[in-house]
């Protein structure tokens, strides 16, 4: 029966993936939790406070920023409310969070996917997070001028909390890693629906104007829209073969993969933080903007380097590819 076999499909794909997830989570967890009940949290919370302040956010949150960033977004999100209870932030405040997590997180993995593509790995990793870091900070700036968002947050879901034992703390992680599963089968059945209804690739190609506002011509645009939506693992995989079949020229691929730094995975991602209390406007709406602004100053700058000094400075390692005539032309 089709149906019952896509069921076991999804299942056993999701299955996998949360696997993964989990053996990340639960010691990330567990280790925070026993670092805030020594008092190290508190201890280390200064360090971070001269990055927080900037953005408007208690410094202890500096360490779930830090956990995104090198573990990803599933690494942070269980230790949001963990390190400040959920009575203490404002929706303002869990939205600048969620777009500084949404832009900078999972960096070592997924900057190299983007390596294999041809840009270096230090460059593309600082504009994510110098990136994520101007975003929020543009956007606390304007909720704070106005007060816009400045109500109690009150998240759907509140994967982990401060807890009084350590009995409590196991049930709440069993709890949050149950829901975890079933927000991950949901996720994984509605994007599967959207490929095969085709809406998938409607909204792809209704990207496609937005996509060359930022710099991103044609033979990328298709490239970048998959990121958008599916990811980096998605969009970074078929800018692999593309670059190194020569299809697409070294500046598109990189401005490309800046632009997915900036927005990427936009329905899963922004699901997540929406449930976790944060504005869709701020998370999605403002954040594409922010893309499609930054590339295209990054798209500005990139037209005018010379071959060399371009190679140089943006790209890893340029192979023989790239030096062919079809590659090297300007993007």
């Amino acid at each position: 029966m089709p149906i019952l076999t896509f069921a076991r499909r999804k299942i056993g794909e999701t299955l996998e993936i949360y696997w993964i997830l989990v053996r990340i989570m639960v010691p990330v967890i567990l280790l925070t939790e026993l670092l805030s009940r020594l008092g190290l949290i508190d201890a280390l919370a200064p360090a971070f406070g001269p990055v927080m302040s900037l953005v408007g956010l208690p410094p202890e949150l500096g360490l779930a920023w830090l956990t995104g960033l090198l573990v990803g977004m599933w690494g942070a999100i269980p230790i949001l409310f963990t390190l400040v209870p959920v009575s203490e932030l404002s929706v303002a405040d869990v939205t600048v969070f969620s777009s500084l997590l949404l832009i900078a997180h999972a960096l070592p993995l997924e900057q190299k996917i983007v390596q294999k593509a041809g840009p270096g790995l230090i460059v593309t990793m600082l504009f994510r997070a110098l990136g994520g870091l101007l975003y929020a900070f543009i956007l606390h700036r304007l909720l704070s001028a106005t007060g816009w968002l400045s109500a109690p947050a009150n998240p759907a879901w509140i994967p982990m909390s401060t807890s009084s034992d350590w009995r409590d703390v196991f049930s709440g992680l069993l709890e949050t890693m149950l829901t975890m599963l079933v927000i991950l089968l949901a996720l994984q059945c509605a994007l599967d629906i959207l490929k095969r209804t085709g809406i998938l690739d409607l909204l792809i190609t209704a990207m496609a104007p937005l996509l060359q506002l930022a710099g991103i011509k044609r033979e990328a645009g298709h490239l970048a829209a998959v990121g958008l939506f599916l990811g980096i693992s998605y969009g970074g995989g078929l800018l692999i073969r593309e670059a190194r079949s020569g299809a697409v020229s070294p500046r598109q691929v990189f401005l490309t993969c800046v632009f997915m730094g900036f927005a990427h995975s936009i329905i899963e991602d922004t699901l997540l933080v929406v449930a976790l209390g944060a504005d869709v406007g701020g998370v999605l709406v403002g954040r594409l903007v922010f893309a499609v602004i930054a590339t295209a100053v990054v798209a500005r700058i990139v037209r005018n380097l010379p071959d060399a000094t371009f190679f140089r400075w943006a790209f890893h390692n340029p192979g023989p590819a790239e030096e062919k005539p079809a590659v090297m032309r300007r993007g």
